[in-house]
């Protein structure tokens, strides 16, 4: 029997008012400066109030950096790092989507590694302890609280840095759905798929394992099932809630059994063109579902029953019935196609071969069930616009 190991945050919070706990949380680390690592409209909008009241109560110092955006790029970990050193905080908070939680992995692992990020493109690189960081996620949908990954966007190369390593796992993750319900529904819908997307993968990735597979299910669960809800009721508390926590299951799951062929097309398709992630997760998933059933018919129709499809015929029946609820809830929550982002067959000629050769050339890809040569990943760009 082989050996599996789960790597998921020491703590973790889930609930209402789980934000509220970042100042005693950062107290048990004995911090003394905290750096909160976040965007202007979580600034803005109050969602981060809970959060620094908890740090006052505490009586710690902090200092905020706003300048986090869509996407995290270079530019935001330098900026992050002056200011950093400038002040000299201890522990980070993370409080926001995806990017201010990858930022904030980025910038603890270069606050004590020597050299650029850029150095430690790819996996467990990292050679010192980071400094500690407190996840808060404000989106149901990246997971990114309770992965040992980061993205960073080299924007001079139009490369997505993928970037694992242990030793930037968030020690607390403070996961409060009260925090998503500001979100809009474009915004609903894109993280909400890309957490369907990320439990769909780590089920059927070759690196999948008994215990991520119970993560993985369950996830899809809650998230096929309570998504289409929290966008089409945006104040429904359960429906947040749910989707949320599949969210983080997701995320605990692909951390561990890692994604695929959707995540792998993904990244250049971002780095090029600059969609959303979770929106260049959700125009690809379609067809790469369709393109990767046969790989692993058994597993797919076991992502079908999780959605609560019932048995047809045989494996292959049950599996394509799931592909065509993704499909369909992709559709009824509005995700708009690369065409209608701008991604023309025209613009996408130039450069398509560069980003098949991406995709191949991030690792993702070999963990799908069914292997995709270069000219295969080619056609699936085109199908998906």
């Amino acid at each position: 029997m082989s050996i599996n190991v789960l790597r998921v945050p020491p703590t973790i919070w889930f609930g209402e008012d789980a934000a509220k706990r970042a100042g005693a949380e950062a107290k048990r680390f004995k911090a003394l400066k905290v750096l909160i690592i976040t965007d202007a409209y979580m600034v803005s909008s109050g969602t981060i109030n809970g959060v620094i009241d908890s740090l006052k109560e505490e009586g710690l110092q902090y200092d905020i950096y706003s300048g986090v955006d869509q996407e995290p790029t270079l530019a935001h970990v330098d900026e992050c790092l002056a200011l950093l050193k400038k002040t000299g905080g201890d522990l980070l908070i993370a409080c926001g989507g995806g990017s201010p939680i990858d930022v904030a992995k980025a910038v603890s692992a270069m606050a004590v590694n020597p050299g650029k990020i850029q150095d430690y493109m790819g996996a467990d690189k990292f050679t010192a302890d980071c400094l500690p960081v407190i996840a808060v996620p404000t989106t149901a949908g990246t997971g990114s609280e309770a992965t040992a990954v980061t993205i960073i966007t080299d924007t001079e190369r139009d490369v997505k840095m993928l970037i694992s390593s242990p030793r930037i796992m968030p020690r607390v993750a403070l996961v409060d759905p009260l925090l998503t319900l500001k979100m809009p529904k474009g915004l609903t819908a894109a993280t909400g798929l890309d957490a369907l997307t990320h439990a769909i993968e780590a089920y059927v990735s070759r690196k999948a394992q008994p215990m991520t597979d119970i993560l993985a299910l369950s996830a899809v669960k809650l998230i096929s099932k309570y998504l289409p809800i929290a966008w089409a009721e945006p104040d429904n508390l359960e429906a947040r809630t749910k989707t949320m926590l599949g969210a983080l299951q997701a995320g605990m799951a692909f951390s561990n059994a890692s994604v695929a062929l959707v995540h792998g097309m993904s990244r250049p398709v971002g780095a090029l063109f600059h969609v959303p992630h979770g929106v260049s997760n959700a125009c690809l998933l379609g067809e790469v579902m369709d393109f990767s059933l046969s790989g692993n018919y058994e597993r797919y129709a076991e992502v079908a029953r999780a959605m609560g499809l019932p048995d047809l015929a045989d494996d292959v029946k049950t599996a394509e019935s799931g592909a065509a609820k993704v499909r369909s809830i992709i559709k009824k929550l509005q995700v708009p196609t690369l065409t209608e982002l701008g991604v023309s067959r025209d613009k996408l000629a130039p450069v398509v071969e560069k980003m098949a050769e991406d995709a191949i050339a991030s690792g993702s890809p070999g963990n799908n069930p069914r292997l995709a040569a270069k000219e295969e990943i080619i056609q699936l760009y085109y199908a998906a616009l």
